[in-house]
């Protein structure tokens, strides 16, 4: 089991820049791969970025320049850089791990708001 712990939501204005965190722990081995989904108002949840347990990180096209993800292995968090910042980024921002066999952790999900 892995549990996961996002922060660092928040409201910000258009142009602006937040840090995600996602901290890990329990079965941290088992861990492949980590991600950031978010789920936007009246929307299906979409995967945002990876980065791969040998650090391989993939970016989703609308977030390619503004946002990066990022790890530190000796606290085992995750981070998620956003910059320049647009209304459309508001969602619901979840954490989950990839984890072998196949299964996935989430984590309870972190609130950004990006006003015009």
């Amino acid at each position: 089991q892995v549990q996961l712990v996002e922060s660092g939501g928040g409201l910000v204005q258009a142009g602006g820049s937040l840090r995600l965190s996602c901290a890990a722990s329990g079965s941290i081995s088992s861990i492949n791969a980590m991600n950031w989904y978010r789920q936007g108002p009246g929307k299906q949840r979409e995967l945002v970025a990876t980065i791969t347990r040998s650090g391989r990180t993939t970016y989703v096209d609308f977030v390619k320049g503004r946002f990066t993800i990022s790890r530190d292995n000796a606290k085992n968090t995750v981070y998620l850089q956003m910059n320049s910042l647009k209304p459309e980024d508001t969602a619901v921002y979840y954490c989950a791990a990839s984890l072998v066999l196949g299964a996935r952790s989430w984590g309870q999900g972190t609130q950004v708001t990006v006003s015009s």
